[in-house]
Formats: structure tokens, sequence, C-alpha cells
């Protein structure tokens, strides 16, 4: 997987890149909508810890298909009401580590249930020998993700 920020688009105004490209042949893995609950059922009422409980059941679910993190295309966060920004940042910022994957993120009016405040979409993609090639053939370095950004101008980093 490449991540890019291109130069003639606005720098992201939060963690995340603007773009990932995936190369051919790999291995798509598309998450269906994950939601703060825990194994045993229970919905924390507090939306940030729910927000760390679905971003677990995401890792768990990328775990069982042979992936981590890192192979996290794109993140949809669906949330409902106030959480605090700062809050919600960290609890990300934790979850993803130097990972950027692309993500949106939605204010909406409800999910399923009214206890239900935050509801995560992932997609998630794994080809070690595809990136690596498409690196190769760009004259790009070798490696998980190449990022371009405004203040290192074409060189990766």
């Amino acid at each position: 997987m490449i991540s890019r920020n291109p130069l003639d688009v606005h720098p992201p105004v939060a963690a995340y890149s603007h773009q990932t490209e995936v190369g051919p042949g790999a291995r798509w893995l598309v998450l269906s909508g994950q939601i703060g609950m825990r194994p045993d059922g229970e919905v924390p009422s507090d939306p940030v810890e729910q927000l760390t409980v679905a971003l677990e059941n995401i890792r768990r679910n990328l775990a069982a298909a042979g992936m981590t993190v890192p192979d996290l295309v794109k993140l949809t966060f669906y949330l409902v009401g106030d959480i605090d920004p700062a809050r919600r940042r960290t609890a990300v910022a934790d979850f993803l580590g130097p990972h950027l994957p692309t993500t949106t993120l939605l204010y909406v009016t409800a999910l399923a249930s009214p206890a239900l405040r935050v509801e995560i979409d992932a997609w998630a993609a794994r080809d070690d020998h595809t990136a690596q090639a498409v690196c190769e053939a760009r004259h790009e370095p070798a490696g998980e993700h190449t990022v371009y950004s405004r203040d290192t101008k074409e060189e990766p980093r």
C-alpha cells in the first residue's frame, strides 16, 4: 500500500492520508460497521469508551483475517451527539499509532440502537509483494507506506 498527500491538495486537517493506493492482487477485507459493544454484550455509556471498544473490535476482526492495523485502508466513523474531540483524537491515535489510513468522520442523528453512539466501517488490504513491486516500478523507496507532504516537496518521507 502507498499512502499519499498530494502537494496540490490541502494538507490533511487531522491524522489521516488523502489517498491510499492498493496494488493488484491484494487481499481485501471489508468489515461491517463495528460498534462499541464488548464481547459480553455490554455497551459503555461513555462515547469515547464506545469508540475504544469499537476500535478493539476492528483489531480483533483484522487478527481473525491475519491482518493488523497497518493493513487498514479506510475508516469511516459515524458518531451520535457530542463527543469530546480531544479525547476522540487521542483514542484514534492510540489505536492507529503511526499508521494514517484514509478516514471520514460523520455526525449522524442515530444508529441502530439508542445506546449506540459510535459505529466504524473499516476496509483493509494486504499483499506485501504487490506494495513492494509498485514502489520499485515508481522508483520509490520500498516499504509499506510512502507519504508525500507539502513540507518535503516531492521527496518521500
